[in-house]
């Protein structure tokens, strides 16, 4: 009977995993050539065809916007700015109070908490029309007595028009291999860069080189001396552009050709005066 049973649930999990869309992003692992990226206008205007919107909003905080309408909001802590707008999908980490918020709106559909534990991680898989969400757990230090918490922070990934996108959230170490091999080619990367809170800068310049992403994109800065050092540690092997707008917009073949630190502002979102 306990054979009969296991026989079962493998073969659920096997249905399962033939229902769910592929990541494209790991099955495809080269890179992708391109032109340019160009940067548009506010987040109530439609994202145009092939591409993806990224505002930087605030601290670790990006809303990102599909052609197909869907938005989602990453290290979501409850608060976008001065809108009534509500994304469809908020991603959270848990390694301080500025990353998640343990009362999400309710009207928000979908609230994908980046945390679980050893016994239980928390993995993502949430199929939308035209952007696929998931998850690869990385561990955390204890903001109380530095020990180690397994599973307690998520880079998430975010598959959409052909890119792979990932937050690192509040990444504390550098992944190993199979977590490399879990994330996949990633086009765009979103990364802390403050130096302490999450990883040594060196370290963290590392972790990009390996990952060698077309755009990456600095957020978690705590002050401008702690972004300027970053950017020089990144300048040997990365275009620096900077940016005065807070947005982009870009698709699989406007790509740069040479990977690119793409500096944007943060904004809060904020509703058209009437």
């Amino acid at each position: 009977m306990i054979r009969l049973t296991f026989a079962l649930i493998l073969i659920a999990s096997a249905a399962t995993a033939q229902d769910r869309r592929p990541s494209h992003c790991i099955a495809l692992a080269d890179a992708t050539d391109g032109l340019e990226y160009v940067q548009l206008a506010s987040f109530t205007d439609p994202v145009a065809a092939f591409s993806v919107r990224l505002r930087y909003v605030d601290h670790a905080t990006f809303l990102i916007q599909t052609p197909g309408g869907h938005s989602i909001a990453t290290d979501y802590a409850g608060f976008l700015g001065a809108t009534t707008f509500l994304p469809e999908v908020v991603t959270m980490n848990i390694a301080h109070e500025t990353h998640w918020t343990a009362f999400p709106d309710p009207a928000i559909p979908h609230v994908l908490e980046g945390w679980g534990t050893a016994e239980a991680p928390r993995d993502h898989y949430l199929e939308l029309s035209d952007v696929l969400v998931r998850n690869v757990h990385t561990d955390i230090r204890s903001r109380f007595d530095g020990e180690p918490r397994v599973n307690g922070n998520s880079i998430f990934v975010f598959e959409v028009e052909g890119l792979c996108i990932a937050h690192l959230g509040h990444l504390h170490h550098e992944p190993d291999v199979g977590q490399y091999a879990a994330l996949g080619r990633i086009d765009v990367v979103m990364v802390p860069v403050d130096g302490g809170f999450t990883m040594d800068q060196s370290a963290m310049i590392n972790v990009l080189q390996r990952l060698r992403s077309s755009v990456v994109i600095p957020m978690h800065w705590f002050g401008q001396s702690n972004l300027e050092r970053f950017l020089d540690g990144m300048a040997a092997e990365f275009a620096i552009d900077r940016r005065e707008g807070s947005s982009l917009e870009v698709s699989l073949r406007s790509l740069p050709d040479r990977p690119t630190v793409v500096v944007l502002q943060p904004e809060w979102l904020a509703d058209a005066r009437e």
